[in-house]
């Protein structure tokens, strides 16, 4: 595939530069491109229906970005001209465009967004009833359009303007209602204050159209309106100033719960009356807890960065199995839906980053939905006098994590990378301290007892990186277990070592 084409896959979504102006980042989704990547949306949709693309129905959707309307306009254009049937559904979350699909009977649907990327990004996810597309579909679709293969244009393609959100905002409610099943059925939430963090994405929608209309007080609640610009911060569950703000909007209104979302409300984080944030290893953790309740013993797929503290929580504390696998949100869930095709039971697919994917909701990876559980369980215990820290009390957390990153200067990065770790592998089972993890799926992990902690090496999924995250139980013990890494490392002449180099020779306490 030629260089252009192939330089907008980003794992399993087509990202680009969408708005010129940014010093060294040109425009690349321009309207043509934007027109010929649905069309071949359209073309592999109709190879795999076995319809015409003009016998087609599909939908489309964006988040808050400066750039949505237009890609929106050259989308809508571009499917039309080609005879399909176009629902256009205007601001919507990523996981209603694939409700939509459901829900009105639909071949696929496409999301314009770049999730938590800066404003002048955007890109294209896609979907059919059975989920999301793979990195293989990604890969034909762009393949069309390095090939110019196209449908044909043709007369009777239709766009209709749709407001779904409204429709899955009721579809919300009712799992509220249903989940919590009080005395006032209608308005379950009376008496609860919760506080929003859209971070002027799209997810303003549920505190307006999902929380108040419950009974819920969402007084205090931040930066719900719309703005592709993303003026207040990065709309990243992820993100230190992300937190911050939902944390200080809960504080600030003394309320008994805070939510927050990405841009598209794929992710989705929470924090509790105190303050405390309910995010990465936290949040699988209550996930984990929710989910579990009615599926006992059952297995809950994460990504391979997880606490150690997590899978004693998972395993002793809640008496499922801990599924380690590839990071990537796609890798995780394709693997939780394999597990249960073999007849292992797994509710649950989550990466640390806030993806969290239920099985009882198709695999979504969803996060409004991951919110509106939480709600639910917290509104349960309340009415027993109990909280939700109560269900994560007994999760040990890390006193020190950190995690480093290794560009690696080899022409072949991935080539390079898996001989670094093949290396490691054989290094680290010479050594009696190093314990290597026998249930890692990703990487080499290994184990220090002295340091009461591990260090996780891996290859980036598509970049020339190789991530080290190191976690410890003790003070010193990151930077422990780094230097013991060390002595491996400084014999990989093709990896630029900066960044561990500076954090050994850190003094004490920084």
């Amino acid at each position: 595939m030629d260089k252009f084409w192939k330089s907008f896959k980003s794992g399993t979504d087509i990202r680009g530069v969408a708005v010129d102006g940014v010093e060294g980042e040109p425009l690349n989704l321009t309207d043509d491109v934007i027109a010929k990547m649905v069309k071949g949306f359209l073309l592999w949709l109709s190879r795999r229906t076995g319809k015409k693309p003009a016998e087609l129905r599909v939908a489309v959707g964006h988040d808050s970005r400066i750039s949505a309307d237009r890609i929106r306009r050259a989308a809508v254009g571009a499917m039309t001209e080609c005879g399909a049937r176009v629902l256009d559904c205007g601001l919507s979350s990523t996981p209603s465009m694939f409700m939509i699909t459901l829900d009105r009977q639909l071949d696929g649907s496409v999301q314009i967004t770049a999730s938590h990327h800066p404003y002048h990004r955007n890109g294209l996810k896609f979907f059919t009833p059975a989920g999301g597309l793979d990195g293989c579909d990604i890969e034909a679709i762009l393949g069309f359009c390095d090939e110019g293969i196209f449908p044909e244009s043709v007369d009777g393609g239709i766009s209709e303007r749709v407001d779904y959100m409204k429709d899955y905002a009721a579809h919300l409610r009712d799992i509220i209602c249903k989940g919590i099943n009080g005395r006032n059925y209608e308005r379950p939430l009376e008496g609860l204050h919760i506080v929003v963090d859209a971070g002027n994405g799209a997810g303003g929608f549920y505190a307006y159209d999902v929380l108040e209309p419950l009974g819920a007080d969402i007084s205090g609640s931040v930066y719900l309106e719309p703005d592709g610009m993303f003026p207040n911060h990065i709309p990243n569950p992820e993100d230190k100033e992300a937190m911050k703000s939902i944390c200080g909007a809960v504080l600030n209104s003394h309320a008994d719960l805070g939510v927050i979302f990405d841009t598209d409300v794929d992710r989705g984080g929470a924090v509790d009356s105190e303050g405390a944030e309910i995010n990465r290893n936290r949040l699988v953790a209550l996930a984990s807890a929710i989910a579990l309740e009615n599926c006992p013993g059952g297995t809950i797929v994460t990504d391979s960065t997880t606490s150690a503290g997590l899978k004693k929580f998972i395993e002793e504390t809640l008496g499922g199995v801990h599924y380690r696998y590839r990071r990537g949100y796609r890798n995780v869930i394709n693997r939780a839906v394999e597990l249960n095709e073999q007849g292992i039971d797994c509710p649950l697919a989550i990466e640390t980053s806030g993806h969290a994917a239920l099985r009882e909701n198709y695999f979504l990876d969803d996060g409004a939905y991951l919110v509106t559980m939480i709600i639910i369980k917290m509104a349960q215990l309340r009415a027993k006098g109990e909280s939700l820290a109560m269900l994560t009390s007994a999760l040990e957390e890390p006193l020190e994590e950190r995690e480093l990153r290794f560009r690696i200067k080899a022409e072949d990065f991935r080539e390079y990378g898996q001989k670094v770790l093949s290396g490691l592998e054989k290094y680290a089972e010479q050594r009696e301290d190093w314990i290597v993890a026998d249930d890692n799926r990703e990487g080499i992990r290994v184990s220090f007892e002295n340091e009461e902690g591990w260090f996780l090496l891996r290859l980036s999924v598509h970049d020339p990186i190789m991530p080290l995250n190191l976690e410890s139980m003790k003070r010193g013990g990151c930077k422990a277990i780094a230097e013991k890494l060390y002595g491996f490392l400084k014999g990989c002449k093709e990896l630029d070592l900066t960044a561990i180099e500076e954090f050994i020779n850190l003094p004490e306490g920084r």
